[in-house]
C-alpha cells in the first residue's frame, strides 16, 4: 500500500529541454496559471529534474505504452459536473477494486491492476483508466509523498480547471493538493512519464 523503497533509489535519465510540464520559474507555493475569463488556478510547482524512482523506470521498460512522451496542450481538464463525477467514480472503484498490499521487501514492483497492490499500484491503474475513458494523458501524473507520519507514499494529481486533484487510495474523497496531509517530494512530468521532478516547497 505505501511506497518506500524506491524513494532513496533511481537510474539516472536523460534530460532534455522543454520535455517538463510547467518547468519554468514558479513560485515555490505552486503554479498560477491563467485560465482566461479572470480564472486563475493553483498548479503544482516543479523546480529541478530529479531521478525518476527506480521500480517506475522499470515499470516503463516492461509498459512503454504508459510512458510514451505526449504532445503539448491539452494538459488542464475542464472539469465539468459530469467529469467531475466520472473522476469520483473511478477514484472510489478503483480504491474498492483493489486489496491494500505492501511489496516484499527488495522487490519493489509497479504494476496495473490486480487483486491487491501498493499505493502507486493504484495511482497507475487510476491514470490507466482515465486514459481509457478519454482524459488526457499530460494531465495526468504521478507524485510522491510522505505522509503527515513520514511514511512514504504515492498518488495520482489530475490537472484541472480546479486546480491540481489528488487521488489516494486512502480515501475516496478527491482535494486540491494544498488541502492533504501530504509533503510532496516529486512528480512525473505531463509530457515526458519518464522524466520526474523535484517539488518546489518553501
Amino acid at each position: 500500500m505505501f511506497y518506500s523503497k524506491a524513494l532513496s533509489v533511481g537510474l539516472a535519465v536523460i534530460i532534455s529541454a522543454g520535455f517538463a510540464s510547467y518547468s519554468y520559474a514558479v513560485p515555490l507555493g505552486g503554479l498560477t496559471k491563467d485560465l482566461g475569463r479572470n480564472r486563475a488556478i493553483q498548479l503544482i510547482a516543479v523546480s529541478r529534474p530529479t531521478l525518476a524512482p527506480y521500480a517506475h523506470v522499470r515499470f516503463c521498460v516492461q509498459n512503454p505504452d504508459d510512458c510514451q512522451a505526449g504532445n503539448r496542450g491539452n494538459d488542464i481538464v475542464d472539469l465539468t459536473p459530469a467529469k467531475k463525477l466520472e473522476l469520483q467514480r473511478i477514484n472510489r472503484v478503483t480504491n474498492r477494486s483493489m486489496r491494500p498490499q505492501s511489496d516484499e521487501a527488495g522487490n519493489d514492483e509497479w504494476k496495473i491492476g490486480g487483486a491487491a497492490g501498493d499505493c502507486e499500484d493504484f495511482a497507475l491503474t487510476k491514470r490507466r483508466h482515465l486514459i481509457d475513458a478519454g482524459w488526457p494523458a499530460q494531465a495526468l501524473r504521478l507524485v510522491v509523498a510522505r505522509t503527515f507520519d513520514g511514511e512514504g507514499h504515492a498518488v495520482l494529481a489530475v490537472a484541472t480547471s480546479d486546480g491540481d486533484l489528488i487521488l489516494d487510495n486512502r480515501t475516496n474523497t478527491i482535494k486540491e493538493w494544498r488541502k492533504t496531509d501530504l509533503r510532496l517530494l516529486k512528480i512525473q512530468s505531463g509530457e515526458n512519464p519518464r522524466q520526474w521532478y523535484d517539488i518546489g516547497r518553501k
